[in-house]
């Protein structure tokens, strides 16, 4: 057996964030759990921001418990992160502010107004990006039109992995999966789409030059392996540092006839394809071409995910009302099928401060019974979940005129078995789970 390599991969969600120690011997990669921790925004003066001081605190306690429970050297360290969010630093490498979360509401209205001065058509044309209000873009284009002084003393703009391997090594980089996440990206020409960011006074010089998965940034500074106790010098090293795309790197069977979904607070449900495709179905369709590992491209649709769960349970929660996911999955499947449907890519749902209330009040507003009861509300979220992974699959075949045979489900959302059966039932295909930490694999 040859020689036991350990990385540490640090898996940023929207939701939680962990640590995991990733062991190969030649043949099989042994992953353990080191730390994990929650990461929710932080509401400042009405506006929705990510607590990055408390992650970066994180960070190092995830390297610390590796260096108190080995000995042994790390052969590299990388930070993944959920995508479109980013830091801005002045001309020292100071961070200017607590970043903004994407569902923040500044972005309120940027499509309408990107697309006063820049034809949706030729945004696209540049970007192959599926248009959502909150990407980089649009977060820049609101930060321009309300002349906000951060974005005049920014030198330097690093998506959120790059801002952490910048305070890992002090060395400013993007990597080129995140960077196809901000529709700032021109995924065809490789590199920063310039005549859009020109169009939308957007300032360009403060985008970093852009790496490929797997360019060793830097190593870990003295100072920080003091703190932590890390006893060998680590390189840090970036993955696809886009979740997703680290999440996709590490399905196993995956190929030209099998169409991912990585389930989380979001489900990105794709296919794996060695060009992007820029089309008029594409675009009408709103799909997304991001970055993979080893230049592929992800030809995919963003949807909503677990979310409606996550914040149902969390109303009931903060009403007094703690259940546990396996309380909530077996009242769900007691509850009568096809009650009640919803879009959960309404806008209603992108961030209500009361998810059953909004619920409800979409059903009723589309002459549905509203589900009286949580088994009633988890199936109502289940089952529309189930079929607009059906509509996807059928997209996806027409896109790229194939016939996706197997469905294959990675991340936390793989642990759902009624979901998952759900699933297989809507899309009529086998459905194949795990793994459930892929991202951190990959």
């Amino acid at each position: 057996m040859s020689e036991t390599i350990s990385f540490l991969a640090i898996d940023l969600g929207a939701s939680s964030g962990r640590t995991l120690l990733g062991r190969w011997d030649g043949e099989y990669i042994n992953l353990e759990e080191i730390h994990r921790f929650p990461n929710e925004p932080v509401v400042i003066r009405g506006h929705q921001h990510w607590d990055v001081l408390r992650l970066w605190k994180e960070i190092k306690t995830g390297i610390a418990r590796y260096a108190h429970q080995y000995k042994s050297a790390l052969s590299g360290i990388g930070v993944d992160t959920w995508g479109v969010d980013f830091a801005l630093l002045d001309s020292h490498g100071n961070l200017l502010n607590n970043p903004y979360h994407y569902r923040d509401s500044r972005t309120d209205g940027m499509l309408e107004l990107a697309f006063q001065q820049m034809p949706r058509r030729r945004i696209f044309e540049h970007t192959g990006n599926q248009f959502m209000q909150f990407n980089t873009l649009f977060q820049l284009l609101s930060m321009a039109d309300q002349n906000d002084p951060q974005l005049e003393a920014a030198d330097t703009l690093l998506m959120m992995p790059d801002l952490f391997h910048y305070w890992l090594t002090g060395q400013k980089t993007t990597e080129f999966s995140i960077a196809t996440t901000s529709q700032m990206y021109d995924i065809r020409r490789r590199c920063w789409a310039t005549d859009v960011l020109t169009q939308l006074k957007i300032p360009c010089g403060l985008l970093p030059s852009v790496v490929s998965p797997g360019t060793v940034v830097g190593q870990l500074p003295q100072a920080l392996m003091d703190e932590t106790e890390l006893r060998h010098p680590a390189n840090v090293i970036t993955p696809a540092s886009h979740d997703t795309s680290s999440a996709i790197a590490a399905i196993p069977g995956l190929n030209d006839q099998s169409v991912y979904i990585s389930s989380g607070t979001w489900s990105l449900m794709g296919v794996e394809i060695p060009e992007p495709i820029i089309n008029d179905q594409v675009l009408a369709l709103n799909y997304t071409n991001e970055g993979g590992v080893g230049n592929s491209v992800n030809l995919l649709k963003i949807l909503t995910g677990l979310w409606l769960l996550q914040e149902n349970r969390r109303q009931w929660q903060r009403e007094g009302n703690p259940y546990s996911w396996d309380k909530l999955l077996a009242l769900a499947q007691q509850a009568d099928p096809f009650q009640s449907l919803v879009d959960p890519d309404a806008a209603d749902f992108l961030n209500p401060m009361d998810m059953p209330t909004a619920i409800r009040e979409f059903c009723h507003r589309t002459g549905q019974p509203k589900p009286g009861n949580a088994g009633a509300m988890v199936r109502c979220c289940l089952e529309s979940l189930a079929l607009n992974y059906r509509k996807a699959l059928e997209d996806l075949e027409t896109l790229t005129g194939k016939h996706l045979k197997t469905v294959r489900i990675v991340g936390g959302g793989s642990r759902n078995p009624l979901l998952s059966q759900f699933t297989a039932d809507a899309c009529q295909r086998q459905v194949v789970t795990g793994p459930v930490e892929a991202t951190a694999l990959g």
